[in-house]
C-alpha cells in the first residue's frame, strides 16, 4: 500500500492523504451515523446519509483550515507546499529546505487556520439559523458543522497538544 495518496493540487498546494485518512473517514462516518441513529433517533437512512455528509464536512473544514494556514504562509513570504490528511486531521507541509524563520513568522502562519475556522463557524451559525426552520437531519448536520468548526478547528487549534497550532504558538511566543 502506498505511503501517501495524491489527491490533486489546489492553489499550488499538493493535497494528499495517508491511507490512515480513509480509515479515519470511515470511522468518523460510522460513529456519527451510530450517534444519529441511536441518540438523535433519525431513521437509519437519514443517519447513514447524515453521518456521511458530516464526515465530508469535517474533512472539508480541515481543508479550509489548512488553506487558512497556506494563505497566511504565502503572505509571510514562506509558503506551504502541501496539505496531508492523516486519520481525521490535516498537516501543513512546508519545504524541507526552508531557512530558519523567526517566531513571529511561525505564529503568523499558525494563526491562519484558526482565523478561517472562526469565519467558517460564523457562516455555519447562519446556516444553523436557517436549518432550524426545517429540523431533522438538516438541522443536525448544520449543528455539526458549527460545533466541529468552532470547537475543533477554532478553539481546539489553540490547545498546546504537540500537533496543534497552539503548540506552535506556545513554542514560538516571545522568540525572535
Amino acid at each position: 500500500m502506498p505511503n501517501k495518496i495524491v489527491l490533486g493540487n489546489l492553489y499550488h498546494l499538493e493535497i494528499s492523504a495517508k491511507p490512515s485518512a480513509l480509515f479515519g473517514f470511515l470511522l468518523l462516518w460510522s460513529v456519527l451515523s451510530w450517534l444519529a441513529f441511536n441518540v438523535l433517533r433519525l431513521t437509519f437512512g437519514e443517519a447513514l446519509v447524515g453521518g456521511f455528509i458530516c464526515a465530508l464536512l469535517h474533512f472539508l473544514s480541515e481543508l479550509l483550515h489548512q488553506l487558512g494556514h497556506a494563505g497566511a504562509a504565502r503572505r509571510t513570504g514562506y509558503p506551504m507546499r502541501g496539505v496531508r490528511f492523516v486519520y481525521v486531521l490535516g498537516v501543513s507541509l512546508y519545504p524541507k529546505d526552508e531557512p530558519a524563520l523567526s517566531g513571529k513568522i511561525h505564529i503568523r502562519r499558525a494563526l491562519g487556520g484558526p482565523a478561517i475556522s472562526f469565519v467558517v463557524s460564523g457562516v455555519a451559525f447562519l446556516i444553523l439559523l436557517i436549518a432550524q426552520n426545517y429540523g431533522g437531519a438538516l438541522y443536525w448536520v448544520a449543528l455539526w458543522l458549527l460545533l466541529d468548526n468552532f470547537f475543533v478547528f477554532f478553539l481546539g487549534a489553540f490547545l498546546p497538544l504537540g500537533f496543534t497550532d497552539g503548540n506552535s504558538i506556545y513554542k514560538w511566543w516571545g522568540k525572535p
